[in-house]
């Protein structure tokens, strides 16, 4: 980025904040959203509430307030959160694939056991069980766009069960035990009721296990989907005749049809290539058939893919599952599954750059409102990317609106250590490696 295209993020933000403002119900509310979010989006190490209101010169205790009490919605700022990113998908061009939702979690590592929906359990962020909370999360890619527009705590049994315990996180009565895949429906749901267009869904086999989340996107007819299942998953490959297989019992294996059903026996494997924006294109083998699900020990009237991808270079195997109709092309199934890696782009991007896992509470509301400015910040940042990836000259968006607007300090040009207070307390420009 030039100079100048930095100077223009300043203006173009506070535009772009304004658009959310009426989420609030008070002047020095909407004073701390900004400052909140250009804390997010500076450089400072750490994104929590006590070094925002140093950088801002806003005492600690009111930007605390500001997450934990001060009177504004958070749901009416998803929604708008949810109609300025369709707009933007809107704008970007597209391809075969259109916009393709994203559904994962991320977890992050906490101590002690008062942070929301804390305990011992599978934590991605480090590969292991540890003591950590789990959030779920939709999000969204279309050509080189990708953010995300959605966010919902996992909340572990332990907890729903213990009421005395959530009422003293500020858990309320209403948010209960549910599990992922329920979570991210609830999501998708959101979004295309807020207008959000998703020509394709995919996810990992976390979800794809799970036949309640699959019966019920099949509800969404006019959402296609694909996502990655296990190698245990149960389905029966549909007979030439067309005719629906008899009783399913617990259906075969993937990986068994995949060895042993003449379905697969007697097709070629497929080379297909899958483009890649910064590392070496991959080279998969794939085959693949039409099957019925099992679901209740009962074959699905309708056929799906199965599809089996093999990585030659590293024996990987995978399986997805789609419900994409026989003439939709193979390599474009295959192409949205393996978009999935833009939502692991997007959770680092949040974690490292916006402070999505930063937040140090322990109220259940105020780590929901960091959530969601977060996200909000996301898509900002999202938008401007598109933009600056295709320049155009002038300004665009407000960015090229001169203004001047208040910043938050950089950590990449430290002042001298007898100066350090007041530049917390005046504040710096944003640096150009912002």
């Amino acid at each position: 980025m030039t100079p100048e295209q930095v100077a223009a993020l300043g203006p173009a933000f506070a535009g772009y904040l304004r658009g959310f403002e009426d989420c609030f119900g008070q002047d020095r509310t909407r004073d701390h959203l900004h400052a909140y979010c250009r804390g997010l989006l500076s450089d400072l190490p750490r994104k929590s509430v006590e070094p925002i209101a140093l950088a801002a010169g806003t005492a600690v205790r009111t930007l605390q307030e500001f997450l934990k009490d001060h009177v504004w919605d958070r749901r009416r700022l998803r929604d708008r959160l949810h109609r300025c990113v369709n707009d933007a998908l809107a704008a970007v061009p597209g391809d075969d694939l259109g916009t393709v939702g994203l559904l994962d979690e991320t977890s992050v590592v906490k101590k002690g056991k008062k942070t929301p929906g804390v305990q011992r359990q599978y934590c991605g962020a480090v590969g292991k069980q540890e003591n950590c909370i789990v959030t779920v999360h939709l999000g969204v890619a279309k050509g080189g766009f990708k953010t995300l527009i959605d966010a919902d705590l996992f909340l572990p049994e332990s907890w729903s069960d213990d009421r005395e315990r959530c009422r003293e996180a500020g858990v309320p009565d209403d948010v209960v035990y549910r599990p992922k895949w329920r979570l991210g429906l609830n999501q998708i749901y959101r979004a295309m009721g807020n207008g959000v267009v998703l020509d394709w869904l995919t996810f990992d086999e976390g979800y794809g296990c799970r036949t309640g989340f699959l019966a019920e996107l099949d509800a969404l007819a006019e959402l296609r989907w694909v996502g990655e299942v296990p190698k245990s998953f149960r389905c029966l490959t549909a007979r030439p005749d067309g005719r629906k297989p008899g009783p399913a019992r617990k259906g075969k294996r993937a990986d068994d049809l995949a060895r042993h059903s003449p379905a697969f026996g007697r097709r070629p494997w497929r080379p297909m290539a899958l483009r890649r924006r910064t590392q070496a294109d991959q080279e998969w083998r794939v085959k693949a058939a039409r099957v019925h699900l099992v679901r209740k020990r009962r074959a699905t009237e309708r056929t799906y893919w199965l599809i089996v991808a093999r990585n030659p270079a590293t024996g990987e195997v995978k399986y997805f599952v789609s419900n994409a109709e026989a003439d939709v092309p193979l390599e474009r199934v295959l192409r949205v599954a393996f978009l999935r890696w833009n939502v692991e782009h997007a959770f680092r991007v949040a974690k490292g750059e916006i402070g999505l896992g930063h937040y140090e509470g322990r109220n259940y509301t105020g780590l929901m409102r960091h959530l969601m400015l977060c996200l909000a910040v996301m898509g900002f940042v999202a938008g401007q990317a598109e933009r600056l990836r295709g320049e155009k000259p002038g300004g665009d968006a407000g960015a090229g609106v001169p203004g001047v607007e208040p910043t938050v300090r950089g950590v990449a040009d430290e002042p001298p250590q007898d100066d350090r207070v007041g530049a917390y307390v005046r504040g710096h420009r944003v640096s150009p490696a912002a």
